[in-house]
């Protein structure tokens, strides 16, 4: 398997975001941590209480296909239908924490998640990377664009790693928690890079990372592994780009193929999102790195890059500085929005023990203190992606248009029931799929 590498380009904080960019991923290593048995749930993670399988039932499940996928109804554990503010209304605090590849690779990352996610009513979304359901022995079904046939930039999974991924897929969706798309090969440098990709071959890419999902069963020749209960054509509506590269000729395709939202932006702000060619652009965003005179993109990868640069086992004696460090820059980028403008909170991660695990520990200890003021009573909701541009498509067009006056950190003037006490809030009735563009 492929080791770290940096592949993108890596800004060292929002000031060189204007020259650079900021981008942020990593590989996979399935190297990583202990090896678990195949189709295990709820590994025990150092720190962790392993929790007991989850006991959602399976619905009634209809084949699609091959019988990799299936359709079992309406999906369980989704918010309340979301409605429109009401004049003078306060706005929720969204958080969504969104995972990038989403394999399961011996770690025990992917439960641990699962788990923590439940204990506090928690949704998420993960973004598959296609080819972590094609067997290493088939990779010559993948045909990425400006590359050779098979090559890809992450490493290709174990068997045994593919049946635990579709076990947590399995269980994420039966959760509530949504599955969007990492694509496939990774591809950051070079002439294949995704950032020279056309839309057809966006196209391309995306047909090909729907296949690997749908006929995993094909492809692997497996006959005793449970179907995936959902319909991938049409849970699939939104993305993220390997390293926030490419969007700009991805969106056309995008809305030919119906999706409602990409999340793929670089060095985004913490303000009220908007509609590039009918699709919501939900950036990460440039968040308080404490300690530093510059902001940090709101992802691990990006904070490793501005405390270890390349390294992803730098010497343990800067761990503890370092997961406190990223653990407030979370801490202080939520209360920043939630105290001011509640713009939505967009974090980025990937399962990986990068420098001894540090920043799965500051994930983890973030969506705690999150929880905590949720449990207050307040109304903070960690939702995914597909929930958040829900709650988007049935406000009124002037309500998010007099949000999105509001800049990083600014309060309301007057308070929230004077600023919003005259936008018609609260007469809507269109529903997520008839809901005009707000941009």
């Amino acid at each position: 398997m492929r080791t770290f590498s940096r592949r993108g380009m890596l800004g060292l904080g929002a000031g060189a975001a204007a020259t650079v960019g900021l981008a942020g991923c990593g590989s996979l290593k399935p190297s990583d941590g202990p090896s678990r048995t195949s189709g295990s749930q709820g590994a025990s993670t150092p720190g962790t209480t392993p929790s007991a399988p989850s006991t959602s039932p399976t619905p009634s499940a209809r084949p699609i296909g091959d019988g990799s996928t299936s359709f079992t109804g309406k999906q369980p554990h989704q918010p309340a239908r979301p409605v429109p503010l009401e004049p003078g209304q306060t706005p929720p605090q969204f958080v969504i924490f969104s995972w990038d590849g989403a394999g399961e690779v011996g770690n025990g990352l992917f439960p641990r998640f699962l788990d923590l996610a439940e204990r506090h009513e928690a949704h998420m979304t993960f973004f598959l990377s296609g080819i972590y359901l094609l067997p290493e022995s088939k990779k010559r079904l993948y045909d990425p664009p400006n590359n050779p046939r098979g090559a890809s930039d992450i490493g290709y999974l174990t068997d045994d790693h593919i049946k635990d991924t579709l076990t947590n897929l399995r269980r994420a969706w039966l959760e509530g928690h949504e599955i969007g798309t990492h694509f496939n090969g990774h591809f950051c440098s070079g002439s294949g890079s995704v950032a020279t990709w056309t839309p057809r071959q966006w196209r391309s890419e995306i047909d090909q990372a729907k296949s690997f999902v749908k006929q995993w069963r094909t492809n692997t020749g497996w006959s005793d592994q449970p179907a995936l209960p959902f319909d991938y054509d049409k849970e699939l509506v939104g993305g993220r780009t390997p390293c926030l590269l490419g969007q700009d000729r991805l969106l056309s395709t995008a809305r030919e193929l119906g999706w409602r939202y990409d999340a793929s932006s670089p060095g985004g702000r913490q303000v009220w999102p908007e509609k590039r060619l009918g699709i919501w652009d939900l950036p990460l965003q440039q968040i308080p790195f404490p300690g530093r005179g510059f902001e940090v993109l709101s992802m691990d990868y990006n904070m490793l890059a501005n405390q270890s640069v390349n390294s992803t086992n730098a010497p343990a004696h800067n761990h503890p500085g370092w997961r406190e460090q990223s653990t407030q820059a979370y801490i202080q980028g939520f209360k920043r929005a939630y105290e001011t403008n509640r713009a939505p909170f967009f974090i980025g991660n990937h399962f990986e023990q990068w420098n001894g695990g540090i920043y799965m520990d500051a994930v983890e200890k973030a969506l705690q203190h999150i929880a905590r003021e949720k449990e207050k009573g307040e109304d903070v909701r960690m939702v995914s992606f597909r929930q958040f541009v829900d709650w988007l498509d049935v406000q009124q067009p002037e309500v998010l248009a007099r949000l999105r006056t509001l800049d990083v950190g600014q309060r309301p003037a007057g308070g929230w029931k004077e600023f919003l006490k005259d936008t018609g809030g609260g007469t809507g009735t269109q529903s997520a799929e008839g809901a005009p563009d707000a941009a």
